[in-house]
């Protein structure tokens, strides 16, 4: 079901506002995220170092980044992004990545915060238009496909305003 979420989400991206994009990517990698999780759950792993081995970049600027950039998340769930970015960036496998895990994760954590931004200002016919997109696309959609999306979006993991969220919900339990 996985694989065809993320195909059918994947599939008509192309004429999508980018904005739109942005969120059902963002959704793919929850849900890519959330797989992984089932299969090999991460341990937190103590924060005991002042940076991370290899590079300047220390443990608490990683979970300031994560406060900052993912707002719409709870205190709960932003220690465990910290937990298994921080497990994931102590691993001595990782030791040859770690620097461009870094830089990702600031990448896409900027990127999400930027997303947030932007939605947030949107006038009210550019919200409109977004939500007929996402309508477009939730019809194109399986029914699994549009539960999983509507989970995410009750669940409040998108990074979306709050309003804008039960629109995009309302569009999907409408279908």
């Amino acid at each position: 079901m996985l694989v065809l979420l993320l195909s059918a989400l994947a599939g008509p991206a192309h004429a999508l506002d980018p904005m739109l994009m942005f969120l059902l990517s963002a959704a793919r990698e929850v849900i890519s995220a959330a797989a992984r999780a089932e299969r090999a759950p991460a341990l937190p792993a103590p924060v005991t170092t002042s940076r991370y081995p290899g590079t300047a970049v220390e443990p608490e600027h990683m979970r300031s980044l994560i406060d900052e950039c993912f707002t719409y998340l709870s205190d709960a769930q932003r220690r465990e992004i910290f937990d298994s970015l921080h497990a994931q960036l102590m691993d001595p496998k990782n030791a040859a990545v770690r620097g461009s895990m870094i830089e990702y994760f600031a990448s896409r954590a900027a990127a999400v915060r930027e997303a947030q931004l932007r939605l947030a200002k949107l006038s009210g016919p550019e919200r409109d238009r977004l939500v007929t997109e996402f309508k477009v696309a939730v019809a194109a959609m399986t029914p699994e496909e549009a539960e999983a999306l509507a989970t995410l979006l009750r669940q409040g993991v998108l990074p979306v305003p709050g309003d804008l969220n039960d629109q995009l919900l309302a569009a999907i339990d409408a279908r």
